[in-house]
């Protein structure tokens, strides 16, 4: 398997790539870090810290445990972080920090994938349209928030009290799930496989919600022309795309990261780096 990367912060002061993006010769990992500036007294790590952590982790377990399942991978890893700084942060506090996670597999000719919180995996089948794999709980959960929100001027005392009922509704049943504290979490991630064989050439890609936009949020295309983008151009042109629609509409920019994963059923190259991430070495992550 092969796998390019790109990774690109929101360019706002201040602010570092709060998503991680990594690949070892059979998975890909890609954790989008959540988290409210200036809560330094429940977590002094961050969130850039906690994705980058919890990628790395996956990462590590993806080579040493090839043969557990996604969901169990995930639960060790959101457990070895939090234990990395339980006695040091507030790791239950609803605010300290959270991820989304996306994680892409090639195992015995079948690529696995899993989704938990609002990334995307998304594959592209020969058979038909592509696989378009996503947990939209959150984001319909966060929609009914978004007018008090907006209301609201940002970092505010009423500001984060919003915020902080919207992540009641975290981890919960009924609510929403996300990696955090929680390892039990993992077990309600969307998950699934197809056979390798019936992916196109131009294979499968994992986004975090800063690229996904170039669909769900600017409608600037489809599924299918994500994938032929891709295809021909690579993840940084569908970023660019991203960062002009964003300027375009005057909307806030956000951290987007994509990893294109090709080659399913070819012996794997030597390792390469790209924005983000190391192929078949260790990650290099963060905002």
């Amino acid at each position: 398997m092969r796998v390019a990367m790109a990774s690109e912060a929101a360019g706002r002061p201040g602010r570092t790539n709060e998503d991680f993006t990594g690949a070892v010769p059979t998975a890909a990992v890609l954790v989008d870090g959540a988290g409210i500036p200036g809560t330094e007294s429940l977590c002094r790590h961050g969130v850039a810290w906690y994705a980058s952590r919890l990628g790395g982790t996956l990462l590590a377990l993806l080579s040493l445990a090839p043969g557990r399942s996604l969901p169990a991978l995930l639960a060790d890893a959101i457990e070895q972080v939090t234990d990395a700084h339980r006695d040091t942060c507030d790791v239950t506090n609803r605010l300290s920090p959270s991820a989304a996670v996306a994680i892409l597999r090639l195992s015995d000719g079948l690529v696995e994938y899993l989704v938990l919180g609002d990334a995307y995996v998304v594959l592209d089948r020969a058979d038909g349209p592509p696989l378009v794999v996503s947990d939209p709980r959150e984001v319909v959960i966060s929609r009914s928030y978004e007018p008090a929100l907006k209301t609201a001027t940002a970092g505010s005392d009423e500001y984060n009290k919003i915020l902080s009922d919207l992540r009641s509704n975290r981890n919960h049943p009924g609510g929403f799930w996300v990696a955090k504290d929680d390892p039990r979490a993992a077990q309600e991630a969307v998950t699934g496989n197809c056979p390798a064989s019936g992916l196109t050439p131009a294979g499968a890609a994992l986004l975090s919600n800063g690229a996904s936009g170039i669909v769900d949020r600017f409608g600037l295309t489809d599924w299918p022309g994500v994938m032929a983008v891709l295809a021909s151009s690579g993840p940084d042109e569908i970023l660019r795309r991203v960062r002009q629609a964003e300027a375009q509409y005057a909307v806030a920019a956000d951290d987007a990261t994509i990893a294109h994963c090709t080659g399913f059923g070819q012996a794997p190259r030597a390792g390469r780096m790209r924005a983000g991430g190391v192929i078949a070495g260790a990650a290099e992550g963060g905002r």
